[in-house]
């Protein structure tokens, strides 16, 4: 049986809401719509998950109930600045999806702002660095055999659909679910990049001493947490390793001609963008208006002299830094868009 392409019972589901759409009159309208996948606890005052520090330093203390979400969403009145807790995994586009029909709702002009913790490639970054994406890269569909059983010249059990072997240039077939790499608007990710390229982004004594392991065999983890550009690459299984870092890094370059590279790793990207973009293309959403913005809690493989199996389930040294990252370097470029928004509602910023 031929894989069913994502989201396509959701459309259904959309020829059922659009009427609703036209018909009710619209009480929300968005200037920017934060996204996490998860909180840990309560919105406020316990341990902070991806949402906390935005409800508190934001003060979205109004919120509304939406079928379709677990959680409310919340939202300051004064400010235009939202925020949803969408679910992990591909729940996160049904949710995203969800509230996206919501006939109270009005998103054409808002912007969506990805703020959540990744696993950081240390190659590229340390732990507690943020990561603006040019790339959304999809880590989901593929052809797979265990890695014991793939020929001795295949560097992983893992390819594109339609491909003979790993490494060759994806051919997608006909059938075959689209797109599998998303380019985020460079114009808009050039300019939240140099909003905050400059941020001094929080460290901790655990992040310090975890990244010290890494440093001899990755000298990028030796300039601590950074604001950078750098890819997004979303599955929704968890992985963890050298032999899975590199089949993400043949991915994403297979996917993207050679121009992306991986900085972060998670499990949601994908179903956002993907969500974003099927409603960009019934009239709620602009797809030039996302951004996604990761922070590394944790390394996606380990350093010399740790198992692939050990340091996957080892505690987060990165987890505060990576939380304070997302929410300092985010807030920042949401002040920056809500202190002009008269142009910025008309048109996406840009540094031309």
């Amino acid at each position: 049986m031929l894989p069913t392409p994502r989201f396509t019972f959701l459309f259904a589901a959309l020829v059922f809401c659009l009427p609703l759409v036209r018909a009710s009159g619209v009480e929300h309208t968005p200037k920017v719509v934060v996204l996490v996948a998860f909180e840990i606890g309560a919105d406020t005052g316990d341990r902070p998950g991806e949402f906390q520090f935005w409800v508190e330093r934001e003060g979205l203390t109004e919120s509304v109930i939406v079928p379709g979400l677990d959680r409310p969403v919340r939202y300051n009145p004064e400010t235009g600045v939202y925020g949803v807790v969408a679910g992990t995994v591909w729940r996160a586009g049904v949710q995203l999806y969800a509230l996206g029909v919501d006939p109270r709702f009005d998103f054409t002009r808002s912007y969506w702002l990805v703020a959540g913790i990744a696993g950081v490639n240390p190659q590229v970054a340390a732990e507690g660095s943020a990561a603006w994406a040019r790339h959304v890269i999809d880590g989901d569909i593929a052809y797979e055999i265990d890695s014991r059983e793939a020929p001795p010249d295949w560097p992983y059990g893992i390819m594109a659909l339609g491909n003979k072997n790993p490494l060759e240039k994806p051919v997608i077939p006909a059938w075959a679910p689209k797109p599998m790499a998303w380019t985020l608007n460079p114009g808009l990710v050039a300019w939240a990049y140099s909003k905050t390229k400059h941020i001094a982004l929080a460290d901790s004594p655990e992040a310090a001493a975890h990244r010290a392991r890494y440093t001899p065999d990755f000298p990028a983890t030796a300039a601590g947490p950074v604001v950078l550009l750098g890819d997004s690459f979303a599955s929704s299984r968890y992985w963890h390793g050298a032999v899975m870092q590199r089949w993400a890094d043949d991915w994403t370059a297979l996917y993207t001609g050679g121009r992306g590279r991986v900085a972060m790793t998670n499990m949601e990207d994908h179903v956002f963008a993907h969500a974003i973009e099927r409603l960009a293309l019934v009239g709620r959403t602009d797809f030039q208006r996302l951004l996604v913005l990761r922070t590394g809690s944790n390394y996606s493989m380990p350093p010399k002299g740790v198992t692939a199996a050990d340091s996957m389930v080892a505690e987060y040294q990165g987890m505060l830094p990576a939380l304070e990252a997302a929410h300092r370097t985010g807030s920042t470029v949401v002040k920056a868009l809500l202190a002009d928004w008269a142009a910025h509602e008309a048109a996406p910023p840009t540094t031309d």
